[in-house]
């Protein structure tokens, strides 16, 4: 794959997207992300909100937006599963995504959009986004908190649009940059996976990330920051840490017999992925005084990653973080 979109010729392709917001008790949030959307300078052709059995004042703040969205309404069967039900009522050729309790910048799908005009190659495209706490404050930015994302930045020569090369594939499946909310995915594409799986707590959307990895050849990433992800300290992940790392390394450990063995890269970085997510396991049983269940958690790394997975055991076994 080469670096940028600067010599692919215009062609004609539709850009219609369908922007799905999965929500649950988001009330307080809910009408921020859609007023984000639809203050989109490349309109959407649709907002789907799927309302995943909201128990709040969410529906109410819903229907005050009128014919400007389509509502979903569904019993709380989780995120994967309102995802997957905006994509199969969506129309647009390609499906955005956002949460409810994030923001897109203006220009998020008018930066996509105008790439897809001119390259019909691309399988799906991402980028930055910013990481901020509820009050606004500024913590970071995606690309520059993973390695490959500072190597595309740096390759890039300041221009905006890059294009992701073999190369880069496995460690953006190991240590991905951009999230959900930048992802933008032809509904083609999403139908033929089968969409985000059930029954995962965390990593649903890394699962779908990794199968997307493995069935494309041209990722665009836009240099720019495209959303805004708020770190809050009720997330999922931080209510409870142990439920959520199980769940992340029976994500990862469910993608091992999916991939084809053509996606040498992609398999690489899935194992790099799973590594990491049985040592944040170990770490949280560490946290709790069980050396011994976090010593088994990464025992499995001796043999999918025999030339690390040694150190991995010896660091747990000493209660030691890396």
């Amino acid at each position: 794959m080469g670096r940028d979109a600067r010599n692919a010729q215009p062609v004609s392709r539709t850009q219609d997207f369908s922007v799905i917001i999965a929500v649950r008790d988001g009330a307080a949030t809910i009408g921020r992300a859609i007023g984000s959307v639809l203050g989109q300078t490349h309109r959407p052709l649709e907002v789907i909100v799927v309302d995943d059995g909201s128990t709040d004042e969410t529906p109410q703040v819903l229907s005050k937006l009128g014919s400007q969205i389509t509502v979903l309404t569904c019993p709380p069967r989780g995120v994967s599963a309102a995802r997957n039900a905006g994509i199969e009522a969506s129309r647009g050729e390609w499906v955005a995504f956002l949460d409810a309790d994030d923001v897109y910048y203006p220009e998020r799908l008018r930066w996509h959009a105008e790439w897809i005009r001119r390259d019909a190659r691309l399988d799906f495209l991402t980028g930055d986004f910013e990481y901020r706490l509820p009050d606004g404050e500024l913590i970071g930015r995606s690309m520059e908190s993973t390695p490959v994302g500072r190597a595309l930045l740096r390759r890039s020569g300041g221009e905006k649009r890059m294009l992701m090369e073999s190369g880069d594939l496995a460690g953006f499946v190991e240590e991905h940059f951009g999230d959900t909310h930048t992802l933008s995915v032809p509904r083609k594409t999403l139908i033929e996976l089968g969409g985000y799986p059930t029954g995962f707590v965390v990593a649903e959307d890394t699962h779908l990330l990794i199968r997307l990895c493995a069935a494309s050849r041209r990722v665009g990433v836009v240099g720019e920051p495209l959303a805004i992800y708020y770190l809050h300290s009720d997330s999922a992940t931080r209510r409870d840490p142990l439920r959520s790392n199980r769940s992340a390394v029976a994500a990862m450990e469910d993608l091992r017999g999916q991939l084809p063995v053509s996606a040498r890269e992609v398999r690489r970085g899935l194992r790099g992925r799973l590594r990491r997510s049985r040592l944040h396991l170990a770490y949280v049983l560490l946290g709790q005084g069980r050396r011994a269940a976090a010593v088994r958690a990464v025992l499995p790394n001796l043999i999918t990653t025999p030339l690390r997975g040694p150190r991995d055991v010896v660091s747990i076994a000493r209660g030691v973080k890396k």
